[in-house]
């Protein structure tokens, strides 16, 4: 393997180790390398603290001056939370920097230009297409101040989220719904309609995955607010809780909800939730990423309108069958093969007896120059 990329990669490696931990900011990790050999390598650990440059920089087992720094961003150039991480590096003697992705914040970006005028060669590009993935949520908001969207579903062999009868726990196995647990603690928000409300009282929590180090904000489509006092989610942590409504919801009910701690988003101009305002009311309250739970309506209103970004598809090994038992999608379908849209499957994989499909509508990209 190219020595510079193995470098690269072992950076990419740290910055994961930020994941459920550092959102808003991005997940970033370091690794300084002197005459081929690491002599201090970091990762950031959580809003407020030093990027990975500066915990790099702290690690160094000898003198990092001529040394040669690999970092997953674009080091910052400005005053945060923290001083910007270009002139930590001018200051200590980094004699040169390679970076996977640049920095999308126009408030944060220009430390690679800073680190030229000062005389440190800069490289843009090494392990992009790998960055870009690991911080494909950040990136998004950051290019359109808008959430990115996963789809979630579980369903049978033939496609079915639920029985006639509307049993649907479990269609998946054990490992599946760890995975899942596992998914919300990575994402901003979780988000479900009135229809699943009312079926299952879920509780959108991330109760497996560790560390918890905070969880999903709970988001519900309820256009004529069909919720109760007696749902989980008001029981607990109400101010986690998102409502979204229609203009025709009973303001009485919506003052109940709000006494009970929730915020309610009151939308003009219909009886029904519009999806792209509510994407755009949930990126204005910094959320990055969303993920969809269902029911069949919600799922297939996000798919019609071209909204989701990622999929996870779990499968259970059997088939449910029924003309009334309720599929993934619904609506009116694609008429032509050729207007079906394409996806592009990341991977497929076992577990236990379940079926996992991975699947992204297009390759994370971004139009960041490097």
């Amino acid at each position: 393997m190219d020595q510079d990329l193995f470098f690269m990669r072992r950076a990419l490696e740290l910055s994961k180790k930020g994941s459920c931990r550092v959102c808003p900011n991005p997940m970033v990790g370091a690794v300084i390398v002197k005459n081929g050999r690491i002599i201090g390598e970091g990762w950031h650990h959580g809003p407020g603290l030093p990027h990975a440059e500066i915990e790099a920089l702290k690690a160094c087992r000898t003198d990092p001056r001529g040394a040669i720094m690999y970092v997953t961003l674009e080091p910052c150039n400005h005053y945060g939370k923290t001083p910007p991480c270009s002139e930590a590096l001018i200051q200590a003697g980094i004699g040169e920097v390679k970076y996977a992705i640049s920095d999308p914040n126009p408030v944060a970006g220009g430390g690679a230009e800073h680190l030229r005028r000062a005389g440190i060669n800069t490289q843009a590009g090494l392990g992009r297409e790998e960055a870009l993935e690991l911080n494909r949520k950040f990136l998004h908001f950051c290019l359109t101040g808008r959430p990115w969207v996963v789809m979630k579903a579980a369903m049978s062999l033939d496609g079915k989220i639920a029985t006639a009868s509307g049993e649907s726990q479990w269609i998946t196995g054990e490992r599946s719904r760890k995975l899942v647990h596992r998914l919300r603690a990575e994402m901003n928000a979780v988000l479900v309609g009135s229809g699943t409300l009312l079926a299952d009282d879920p509780q959108l929590t991330n109760r497996v995955a560790k560390p918890i180090t905070r969880q999903p904000l709970k988001v519900v489509l309820d256009s004529t607010l069909k919720i109760t006092s007696g749902h989980r989610l008001l029981n607990e942590s109400p101010e986690n809780l998102i409502i979204f409504c229609g203009s025709q919801a009973p303001e009485a009910k919506e003052r109940e909800l709000r006494d009970l701690g929730a915020r309610i988003i009151r939308q003009k101009g219909g009886a029904k939730i519009n999806l792209n305002q509510a994407l755009a009311s949930l990126g204005g309250l910094g959320v990055q990423s969303v993920l969809v739970e269902g029911g069949s309506s919600v799922f297939t209103s996000f798919w019609e309108m071209g909204l989701v970004n990622e999929y996870y598809l779990f499968y259970g090994p059997f088939f449910i069958g029924g003309k009334m038992s309720p599929g993934v999608l619904g609506g009116n379908g694609v008429s032509f093969l050729n207007k079906a849209e394409h996806l592009t499957v990341k991977s497929v994989k076992k577990l236990g007896p379940d079926l996992l499909v991975h699947a992204y509508k297009e390759e994370p990209k971004s139009c960041l120059p490097v």
